[in-house]
Order: C-alpha cells, then structure tokens, then sequence
C-alpha cells in the first residue's frame, strides 16, 4: 500500500489526480487558504453547487464536481478546530480521511489529492495531524486495492519535510522484517 502513497510540494489547485480534497468550513461556501484557492480555480459553479449540499459537518464529507480544475471532483470535508487535543480532534481528523477516502471508492476514482486538513487557520499542529493523515490513508488503501494513488500536497516546503520524514518511518516500521 505503502507505494500508492505520493508526497508533493506545491499547489492542490494544479493536480491532475481524479479529485482533490477541500478543507473547508461547515458552509462549504468557500473562505481562506486551500479552500479559497480551490474555489477561486473552480469557478462560481462550485459554490452555485456548494449551495445546494447544506453544508456539512465535522468530520464528515462531501463531494462537487471539479469544474475548471483539472480534477474531476472536490471532496469537501470539514476538519475540527485544534482545542489542544482532548476534545476527539484526533478521532474528527481521522474521520475527514476516512470518509473522504469513501467517496473516492464509491466514485470510482483511481487517484485523489489531499492537502494536510485542519493545519492552517483550524491551529491542528502539524506534528500531531500528520500521523492521522498518513495512517488513516494507508489504513484504507489496506482494504480498497481500486484507489491507486493518494498524493499528498504540502503548500510549504517545512509541511513537506515533515511529512516525509515520517512517512519513511512509518512505512520501515510496517516493513516485512528479513530474516
């Protein structure tokens, strides 16, 4: 599984992966960060259809079409707020991932691209949010063997590194010991 897992540095908004992930807010009507930039590339059409979806909550997910991003959908999924760790924000991000991961099976996508969910204006620490983000993906490329690439994109350069470096450290620790 490990090898269907990508890192990147760069911009969400320019993947040509079957659907990109939004972090974005409970009204899904865009605002600032990855959610702004991926509603400013996407057209008015994906508020016109964020409009009609309600909204949605912590932890959870939807999904729009992609309009003029190269990716053919978004999956909006709300992260929680970081209130310093003991109000199940590690269960709430695990969820944005799971259920995300969800909708990418059940619309048959092949690839999709995650940004690092609830670590901008939400305050997650990133050292704390990159393990769910990792485990929670891998955990279910483990049993959905149709996703073939979840790419990771990383806006900063010290986002990236993290990332990696504990990607490597997972995957060894998950290795087949030699004999």
């Amino acid at each position: 599984m490990w090898e269907r897992i990508e890192l990147v540095r760069g911009d969400i908004t320019g993947q040509d992966t079957d659907a990109i992930v939004n972090a974005a807010n409970h009204t899904l009507l865009g605002g600032g960060g990855v959610d702004g930039a991926i509603h400013k590339t996407a057209g008015p059409e994906l508020i016109e259809e964020c409009r009609t979806l309600g909204g949605c909550p912590t932890g959870e997910a939807r999904i729009t079409k992609g309009y003029h991003l190269r990716a053919k959908y978004v999956i909006h999924t709300v992260g929680p707020i970081w209130r310093g760790g003991g109000g199940g924000e590690s269960r709430l991000l695990q969820s944005c991932y799971e259920n995300s991961m969800r909708l990418v099976a059940e619309y048959g996508c092949r690839s999709v691209a995650f940004p690092s969910i609830s670590t901008g204006s939400y305050g997650y620490p990133i050292k704390e949010a990159a393990p769910v983000a990792i485990g929670s993906v891998a955990h279910v490329l483990g049993v959905c063997p149709d996703i073939e690439l979840v790419r990771f994109v990383l806006y900063s350069n010290e986002d990236y590194l993290l990332y990696r470096d504990l990607f490597e450290k997972m995957k060894k620790q998950t290795a087949p010991k030699r004999a």
